[in-house]
């Protein structure tokens, strides 16, 4: 299993609220959460003992974290929604379908009732929302209660009041079932009430304030402290619910360039709501302008095969929007409008973005100083000759000696290069013989490097003891390769994470690092990831061999003739059984390539 730091990562963390999605070995997420503080909340999976068993579980697969940072919390517990539905981590509970998502309902009463509801959105008046839980939503009506006292009970119950309830005596209710407040001063909490969900706080705030003072003024004291007490509670609620805004559909992009560093963050917004964002690295070129970059980056975007919205933001202030938009309306056979300039809610998405961007550059640069000291570890405690900027290694996989395939992974400074590695199909070995399997698959990789005049690594890395060195020394021998650094590493007598043996030519002893030490984590890394990619080619071979029959041995019968036959007749039986004519019948045989299978069969 790669070893994910856990203790470099958080260190890098922001304090902002936002989304973390936890990743395994494979890449794929796990589990999906939203913080108010992602810093405090992604520590605490790394520090805390006390875990359920299945948070336990989860933990120990962690092997890479990715974050987004949003405004406020309420935007993040919306977006680990939406990340929870698209992505459906097996860590998470998942959400049946969209009508079981809870909404707030404002009525079209005379006096709107607003309250929770839970289904078909069919009743008129407003819905604000969706809202990623019950508790959520339910906690939203309390705090608007406390705030602007619009009444939460059913008309029938309205229109046989007397007296005030408990509601109105708690000051969460103003009463107007029987008439202790003007349809005018009820209309204006409402609207406030709808400010407020539409992500208007501002607004709100302004107001309120405008009222205080005028209350003030007229020297109602007790009215401006009415208002004074409202203020108070809006401003302690930093959160910004943009839920129900600008119904618009866009894609935001900001691009960030931060020593050397190209980080690209597209903020998704879905029914002026936001879904999700994306974090891109594109490798930097340095001949292009800022502008120039974002339009090539974008433009690409578009054509390999998403959808563009009707809407694209784009934080560059110098882009030809109407070119850019031109071009990509296209590809996408609708009218797109692309633009640099933005208030508002389009402003605030765009903000979002930009924090994204210059979070994830950040990290990356802070994630590539971290790699360097790993690299710096594993020079300085190995004792290398070289600073190893450029590693290979190489590990073996097969069942039972059959279907055997090498793996060679590729590391440049620490980081994985995956466009370089390479498998090997091993042949002409006696099955199940390892050593002759590191010995051809080293052999094979370093007589081509070496005849297309390229360097080789600074430290070959081979998963084994000292057998699998051996062999891959015999190797480099026989193609006379100049000398490089070379280790092979084992697992130890009990086969513990963390108790590696590390073999090195002419030593008989193995070195042991310490659990700790960051060239370890290196080695694992590097190791695990060879691991894998062996893994993932033997059973590929493996599942090809299974799925390749006697048919494919005939000349003209390749994968896909050999398809529309087994469709054709239902099962190779039946096409053994087949008579010249019926084998004519089949779509895509000519009577040439009937006559060869038909031949075949009666030989």
């Amino acid at each position: 299993m790669t070893v994910f730091d856990a203790k470099s990562f958080v260190s890098q963390l922001t304090e902002q609220p936002g989304v973390y999605r936890m990743l395994d070995k494979h890449q794929e997420v796990i589990y999906v959460g939203k913080a108010k503080n992602l810093k405090n909340r992604v520590s605490s999976y790394f520090v805390k003992q006390d875990h359920t068993p299945k948070t336990r579980v989860m933990v120990k697969q962690i092997a890479g974290i990715e974050i987004t940072i949003t405004n406020t919390e309420v935007e993040a517990l919306l977006l680990e929604n939406h990340y929870i539905k698209q992505l459906r981590p097996r860590y998470n509970v998942i959400f049946r379908d969209d009508k079981t998502y809870p909404y707030i309902h404002l009525t079209n009463h005379t006096f709107p009732k607003l309250g929770y509801h839970r289904g078909a959105r069919n009743k008129g008046g407003h819905y604000f929302g969706p809202f990623p839980s019950g508790y959520a939503a339910r906690q939203s009506l309390s705090m608007l209660q406390k705030l602007f006292q619009v009444r939460q009970c059913e008309d029938s119950v309205f229109q046989n009041r007397s007296r005030p309830c408990l509601q109105y005596q708690i000051k969460r209710c103003k009463a107007p079932c029987v008439g202790l407040v003007t349809a005018e001063e009820y209309a204006e909490d409402v609207k406030l009430t709808q400010l407020f969900y539409q992500g208007k706080s501002d607004r709100v705030i302004n107001q309120l304030q405008q009222k205080m003072e005028q209350a003030a003024t007229e020297l109602a004291f007790e009215e401006a402290a009415k208002y004074r007490d409202q203020l108070a509670s809006l401003r302690s609620l930093t959160q910004k619910q943009v839920i129900s805004g600008v119904m618009v559909d866009a894609d935001v992009f900001a691009l960030v360039v931060k020593a050397g560093v190209l980080a690209v963050v597209l903020v998704t917004v879905r029914d002026g709501q936001v879904m999700a964002s994306e974090t891109f690295f594109p490798k930097l070129r340095l001949d292009l302008t800022v502008p120039e970059l974002v339009e090539s980056f974008v433009l690409q975007f578009y054509l390999s095969g998403r959808q563009a919205p009707k809407e694209i933001i784009v934080d560059e202030p110098s882009l030809d929007c109407e070119l850019l938009a031109t071009a990509i309306a296209e590809v996408a056979e609708h009218k797109v409008r692309v633009t640099n300039n933005v208030r508002g809610d389009r402003l605030d998405w765009l903000q979002l973005a930009r924090k994204n961007a210059l979070n994830a550059a950040q990290n990356k640069l802070s994630a590539t100083a971290t790699q360097q000291q790993k690299v710096t570890a594993l020079f300085e405690q190995l004792a290398l000759a070289e600073m190893p900027m450029h590693m290979e290694c190489f590990d073996i996989s097969h069942t039972m000696g059959e279907g055997t395939v090498a793996s060679c992974v590729v590391f440049k400074r620490g980081a994985p290069e995956r466009s370089a590695y390479r498998r090997f199909n091993i042949k002409d070995i006696t099955p199940g013989d390892d050593y002759a399997a590191i010995e051809q698959a080293v052999y094979r990789r370093y007589s081509r490097l070496l005849k297309a005049q390229e360097d080789l690594p600074d430290l070959i890395l081979i998963d084994g003891g000292k057998g699998q060195l051996k062999a891959a020394l015999s190797a480099l021998s026989q193609i006379n390769a100049p000398k490089t650094s070379i280790i092979s590493v084992a697992k130890g007598t009990e086969r513990k994470v963390g108790m590696e043996q590390i073999f090195f030519p002419e030593q008989s002893v193995a070195k042991i690092l310490p659990e700790t030490s960051e060239a370890l984590h290196l080695i694992q890394h590097i190791r695990d990831e060879a691991h894998r990619f062996a893994i993932a080619g033997h059973r590929g071979r493996r599942q090809k061999a299974r799925t390749t029959s006697w048919l494919e041995s005939i000349p003209g019968v390749g994968p896909k003739k050999r398809q529309q036959l087994l469709k054709h007749f239902g099962g190779l039986q039946n096409i053994e059984k087949s008579s010249l004519s019926d084998l004519k019948k089949v779509k895509g045989i000519d009577t040439h390539l009937a006559e060869k299978i038909y031949n075949y069969l009666h030989e």
